[in-house]
This record gives C-alpha cells, sequence and structure tokens, in this order.
C-alpha cells in the first residue's frame, strides 16, 4: 500500500487530507477529534484513512499496559490506584499510537471486552480477570470503521456503543460479564469512519442520525476532475518529497489558542438564529477553527478560520441553504468589524469560493435524490395529460353510441316498407341537422378567425367544445313505446 506522502491530492480529497491532518494535531494534543468521510466508492476515503497509521507520532504509556495508561494519568483497573513512585518502579515505554479497526460483523465482545481465557485457565495462578476489547486496547489513538452506515444498520449494539464512546471527551465505556464485577473506564478515542451514502442502507444521517451528529466534521469525498491528477496517480509521484516514515509535524498545543469574544459571539448567534439542533456543531467549529489556525502558526482564531470549517462541521447537520446564509452571515460580521480592508476583502474571497464550492459539489446522495424526483416529476406529468384528454366530448360521444345501438335494437326488422321509410327520414333529418351543425359552426370559424385576427390569442389555449348532440327520429322507435293498447283501439 502507498505510503501517506505518495498518495496524489487533488481537488475532490484536499479537504479529507486537511481533516486528517487537523484530527491527529487534536489527538495529539489529547483531545478526540471525531471525522466522517462520504462519497462514492472507489474514490480513495478508506486508502488515506488507513495510510495515516505509519506517521501518527508515538504515545508513551506504563509498561506492558494493555490498556495503553498514560503514566501521569492511570486509568485501568491495574494501575488507576498507583502511586507515581509504584508507576516509577514498573517503568514506562514509548509504542505506536493505537490505530485499530471496526468492522461491520464485529461482535459486541471483541469491541467491548469479553473474559480472559488465558489468565482463567493458568494452572499456577488462575484468575477471573477481562479481556480488554478494541475500544479499551485503543485508548489514546485511533479507531477506523469503514461502511460504518451498514454496521449502524445491522448491529445497532455496536452503534450504542460508539454513541457512549463519542457522546464526550473523553468518553465512556463500559464492560460486563456474568459472575465478574462491572468495570467502567474512560477512552480517549478518536473515531474515523467512511461510508457510500449511495449505497444500501443509505446515508449514516438517515440511519443513524444520533451517530452522524457524534462526528466534528463531516466530508465529502469527490473524484479527481484533471488529467495530470489521473496521471501522476497511474505514474506513484511522490509530490511532497517527505519519506514514507516520516510522522506529521505537531505545530503546537490546541488549549494555546485563543478564540476572542467576536468569534463567540458569532458562534452564539449561529447556534440561536439559524436554529442549529446540536450544540456540538457549535463546539466543533470552535475547536477546528482553532485547529486551523494552529496549522497555518496562529494562536489566535479569526472569521476566516471559522468561515473555512463551517461547511465540513454543518455539511450532515444542516442543508446547503443554512450553511451559505451562515456563510453570508459570517461575511456581513466581517464587514462590520473594524479588520483591515485587505484582510476583510480575504475572507470575501473565501467566502465566495467556499459557497461556489458547495454548489459544484453536490453530494451523492442528492444527486441519485434529484433522479428520482425527476422521475417522479415526468410520470405526474403523464398521468395528468392522460387525464386531460378525456373530455366531456367523449361522454357525449358515448351518449351517442348508446342511443344509436338502442334505436337499432328497437327498430322494426319484419316490415320493409317501413325500414324503407325509417332510413329515409333518418337520412333526411341528419341532412337537416348537419346543415343547422354546418352553419353554426362556419359562424364560429368566422367568429374565432376575427377574435384571433383582432387579439392574436394562441388556438391551443383556446377551450374545446364537443358538438351538439343530433336528435334521434321518432321514426325510428315502434308505436307501441309510446301508445297503449286501448288507444290503439
Amino acid at each position: 500500500m502507498k505510503s501517506y506522502y505518495q498518495l496524489v491530492r487533488h481537488d475532490g480529497n484536499q479537504e479529507l487530507f486537511r481533516t486528517v491532518e487537523m484530527s491527529i494535531i487534536a489527538l495529539a494534543n489529547g483531545h478526540p477529534f471525531h471525522i466522517h468521510a462520504e462519497g462514492l466508492r472507489g474514490t480513495g476515503k478508506t486508502t488515506i484513512m488507513r495510510a495515516v497509521k505509519d506517521i501518527l507520532p508515538p504515545i508513551v504509556r506504563i509498561k506492558h499496559c494493555i490498556y495503553n495508561c498514560h503514566p501521569a494519568n492511570p486509568h485501568c483497573p491495574e494501575h488507576r490506584s498507583l502511586l507515581p513512585e509504584q508507576i516509577a518502579e514498573i517503568g514506562t515505554e514509548v509504542v505506536p499510537c493505537p490505530f485499530l479497526e471496526i468492522s461491520h460483523s464485529a461482535k459486541i465482545g471483541t469491541v467491548v471486552g469479553s473474559i480472559d481465557l488465558n489468565k482463567l485457565t493458568d494452572r499456577i495462578h488462575p484468575t477471573a480477570a477481562l479481556l480488554p476489547g478494541t475500544i479499551p486496547q485503543a485508548h489514546r489513538g485511533i479507531i477506523f470503521i469503514d461502511e460504518i452506515n451498514r454496521l449502524a444498520d445491522t448491529s445497532p449494539e455496536l452503534a450504542d456503543v460508539l454513541l457512549d464512546v463519542m457522546g464526550t471527551k473523553p468518553g465512556r465505556i463500559q464492560i460486563e460479564e456474568t459472575g465478574l464485577p462491572k468495570i467502567e473506564l474512560p477512552v480517549n478515542v478518536t473515531v474515523w469512519a467512511a461510508s457510500n451514502p449511495d449505497e444500501d442502507p443509505g446515508p449514516l444521517v438517515q440511519v443513524r442520525k444520533q451517530l452522524s451528529d457524534r462526528f466534528d466534521l463531516s466530508v465529502n469525498m469527490g473524484r479527481p476532475s484533471a488529467y495530470r491528477d489521473i496521471m501522476a496517480i497511474l505514474e506513484n509521484r511522490n509530490h511532497h518529497g517527505r519519506s514514507a516514515n516520516d510522522q506529521i509535524n505537531i505545530p503546537g498545543n490546541i488549549h494555546s489558542v485563543l478564540a476572542d469574544e467576536e468569534i463567540k459571539k458569532a458562534l452564539a448567534n449561529i447556534y440561536v438564529d439559524y436554529g442549529i439542533e446540536s450544540i456540538r456543531a457549535v463546539e466543533g467549529m470552535e475547536t477546528a477553527a482553532g485547529l486551523t489556525a494552529l496549522m497555518d502558526g496562529r494562536n489566535n482564531t479569526s472569521i476566516r478560520d471559522l468561515i473555512k470549517v463551517v461547511p465540513l462541521v454543518l455539511g450532515h447537520r444542516a442543508d446547503k441553504t443554512t450553511i451559505s446564509s451562515i456563510l453570508r452571515y459570517l461575511d456581513n460580521f466581517t464587514n462590520s468589524s473594524t479588520l483591515p480592508g485587505n484582510i476583510s476583502a480575504g475572507v470575501n474571497a473565501t467566502v465566495e469560493n467556499t459557497i461556489e464550492s458547495l454548489e459544484k459539489k453536490p453530494s451523492a446522495w442528492s444527486e441519485l435524490r434529484k433522479i428520482i424526483v425527476s422521475w417522479l416529476q415526468r410520470f405526474r406529468l403523464k398521468q395528468n395529460s392522460r387525464g386531460q384528454n378525456n373530455p366531456e366530448s367523449n361522454q357525449n360521444t358515448n351518449q351517442q353510441e348508446n342511443a344509436g345501438k338502442a334505436s337499432g335494437n328497437n327498430s322494426p326488422t319484419g316490415n320493409n316498407v317501413n325500414n324503407g321509410t325509417s332510413q329515409q327520414a333518418q337520412k333526411n333529418t341528419s341532412n337537416d341537422s348537419n346543415k343547422a351543425v354546418s352553419n353554426t359552426s362556419g359562424k364560429s370559424a368566422k367568429t374565432g378567425m376575427q377574435s384571433k385576427g383582432e387579439k392574436g390569442s394562441d388556438v391551443l389555449s383556446s377551450p374545446i367544445v364537443a358538438p351538439p348532440q343530433c336528435a334521434i327520429p321518432l321514426i325510428n322507435h315502434s308505436l307501441d313505446k309510446f301508445v297503449s293498447g286501448e288507444e290503439k283501439n
């Protein structure tokens, strides 16, 4: 597999690279920062996240502690009650930063913990103890979950565990086994996830909205659009000139970055005025803006930093219209402040670029939704056109046909003279009716031509009037239908 620095960066994955590095910096400062990458399959989401494993900064832990206890802040059942002198006697060691994965088919025991069979079956000192699962072993590290939307759909109990782990910072996990005391541990774990929203069971925000809200940032992964990027990927170019094992640079402490009162006021206004549901969104914006400033070598957060991270923080929490309105608000907030003209102009350009990127990069699910809506609209138009093609003339025509059938059935068949007389009378009557209809239609046509010449109205917009129903000659009916027996005599 390619190393992190060998991966080609392009317009489609640039945001994911940036958010991954922001999360690593937060992790190195003891602050979990959860990220979720969404996009079509094959765009490289999983590749980028797994490649980070080799560049993570190592951690220092108490020697041989499978819970990765920090020497200054032990938390596991074995070390949390020890004094600093006792921990010093045990010693410390430097180990790689944990990077573990949870699949959507994982079992609850392997994720949380279970009975340690090795200690239980020890012939010399058999003891009943717990074996920590994936999450406790990833303390102070990263857990990666591919296809998290499938996990949330097929394993709701694992989704509940993740809700507890990601609900607070640090999170917590509870290990329970029959016959053993319940153990509750704090876990400082950063969760990364990837998913394909266009495949079953759909986007995570629709499968498990609570779990989607736990992620601080959501990145929409795109495809490379430039020919040179595709050529670079095929040729395996290294654009950065760094060794595959070079660790990522940690620029400083996130807690040293300050947000002034104007930034906090803007965040408060965004939460209240734009109806943001989760307070995590505001906290995520503040943290992400601080990480952006730290990556740029600054210790103060600016409105420009806030503008850069708003789409990432609110992409899975609000619609594009709300996000664009918030960006416009931040733009106006900047113009009303006392910033120099060149900085204000730079912020305006950032806002315009961000809104343009939102409009140019719709998610895969939104594209699928547009197609479905267009199909439904076409189907409705066809149904309406079919309903409009049944005017009242059809009903009149049916009445004429039924009346004609009735007259044909009631006409006498035994008397040829009567038949001939009846047919001749019917022809005369129909001719008179046709003359009347033709005169009427001629007058209507003349009137229509005059109105068309005067007003220039569209012929298609004029109402269609059914022709009048012709009278049925009484001679076609038998005498018995109208005269009783007494009157005949």
